[in-house]
């Protein structure tokens, strides 16, 4: 089937892959490799063909610690592997590449329109939004859950909330994609670990989809400065909490920012989460018959996905973590997907168990002041979907050669064929 050796998540294979090669993770999450890890050196020194090499912290524990320790462990300078001098820092920086106070600055501008409640409120549009979406694509019987179903549910809500034209939805999405899956030839011709992209290195994920984000971006401040409506864009431009609006620069990265990774982390966990299911049919048939196990399950598809592999802080100033002594300026690699499989933290982790709880992941990242703002969103979409799904599917099964996303950063289905027999 395909690229599908590892969906069962099992520990086996190669204990000695190259973290940082996006190659290695199309097969599948190199589990025996952050498992060594894990066991054996928690805090490991990787070599990189393109960089200066960084520390590996794989355990949940050191994880949570080290992302509350913002100021000994910065990202101020990159959350990517990717090394960046000053001009590349000061012209991509984002809300991710800061820290407080300016972090809670820019970040108090849109939060309220993501809080649990708010987006509890947005429940009944995102339902009809996944049934429209699922109403178009199981009648083919046989099509691809990412790009019929996974896809399209967040693409339409992300454009509902910052106000974009629905004809233009798919445009951005798209757009997103080649920054995301920048080291992928299907979404991008300038894939950046092979082809020269130095022209690009001021943009966002050193893409040229960038300019034309920017251009809409700028569009779209235009109109909103002058007709100001109650969208996620409007609040993007108000005052921030020292009363001086964003820079041009900061929202056009910001703008970039919600659309890159306002539909792919939601997209890829959707259809990890689906695959979970199928390939663990005895818990698949528990959510049928137990429908009111929807939060837990989306808990574990969150846990069991963690799509976001990872987030690299700097360090700050010396520091000894583990006996191991980590210096100014080093890159710090935090493996969100290591730490979510760390027995030390999770009883059993690689047996899918829909009914798990506590189950305190750390897809969202966990400690420290990045949180995903999405976060409420995200799980009200992958929830709503799968009670949408169900009942109208009396089988469903894998119909292809399952694709991953070529990425060393997100871990990602992105073909997803499937056959469905309507209930």
């Amino acid at each position: 089937m395909g690229d599908t050796t590892m969906t069962a998540f099992q520990v086996a294979g190669d204990r000695w892959l190259d973290l940082t090669d996006p190659d290695v993770h199309t097969a599948g999450v190199p589990h025996a490799t952050f498992q060594r890890l894990r066991d054996e050196d928690p805090i490991a020194w990787c070599e990189e063909r393109d960089g200066s090499g960084f520390w590996s912290v794989t355990r949940y524990r050191d994880i949570v610690d080290l992302n509350r320790d913002f100021k000994t462990f910065t990202s101020e300078r990159g959350i990517r592997l990717e090394e960046m001098d000053e001009e590349e820092t000061a012209a991509r920086r984002t809300l991710m590449e800061m820290d407080p106070p300016e972090h809670t600055r820019l970040r108090r501008l849109v939060q309220g329109g993501f809080t649990r409640r708010m987006v509890r409120s947005y429940e009944s549009a995102i339902q009809e939004l996944a049934g429209e979406v699922l109403d178009e694509a199981l009648p083919k019987g046989s099509f691809d859950f990412v790009t019929d179903v996974a896809r399209q549910l967040p693409m339409r809500m992300l454009g509902r909330l910052l106000g974009a034209p629905e004809e233009d939805y798919d445009r951005l999405v798209g757009l997103g994609d080649s920054m995301i899956g920048n080291t992928d030839p299907e979404f991008t011709e300038h894939v950046v670990d092979r082809d020269d992209t130095a022209e690009f290195r001021l943009l966002p994920f050193r893409s040229p989809a960038g300019i034309e984000l920017f251009e809409y971006a700028q569009r779209l401040a235009d109109d909103r400065r002058t007709n100001p409506t109650n969208d996620v864009v409007s609040k993007m431009l108000a005052p921030t909490m020292d009363g001086e609006p964003l820079t041009d620069l900061e929202f056009k990265n910001f703008f970039t920012l919600m659309v890159a990774a306002g539909n792919d982390t939601t997209r890829y966990t959707l259809a990890g989460g689906l695959l979970a299911l199928l390939d663990h049919p005895d818990q698949l048939a528990m959510l049928r018959d137990r429908p009111e196990l929807l939060p837990t399950a989306v808990e574990e598809i969150l846990r069991w996905t963690s799509v976001t592999m990872h987030f690299r802080r700097t360090a700050t100033r010396d520091v000894e973590v583990h006996g191991t002594t980590i210096r100014e300026g080093d890159k710090v690699v935090l493996w969100w997907i290591s730490g979510d499989y760390d027995e030390r933290q999770f009883e059993d982790p690689f047996r899918f168990d829909i009914t798990r709880d506590p189950n305190e992941h750390l897809a969202f990242g966990r400690g420290g002041p990045h949180r995903c703002i999405g976060e409420w969103l995200a799980r009200v979409e992958i929830e709503v979907t799968l009670r949408e799904l169900l009942p109208r599917v009396a089988d469903l099964r894998v119909d292809g050669p399952i694709r991953r996303l070529r990425s060393n950063f997100i871990s990602g289905i992105k073909h997803l064929p499937v056959r469905a027999t309507l209930a």
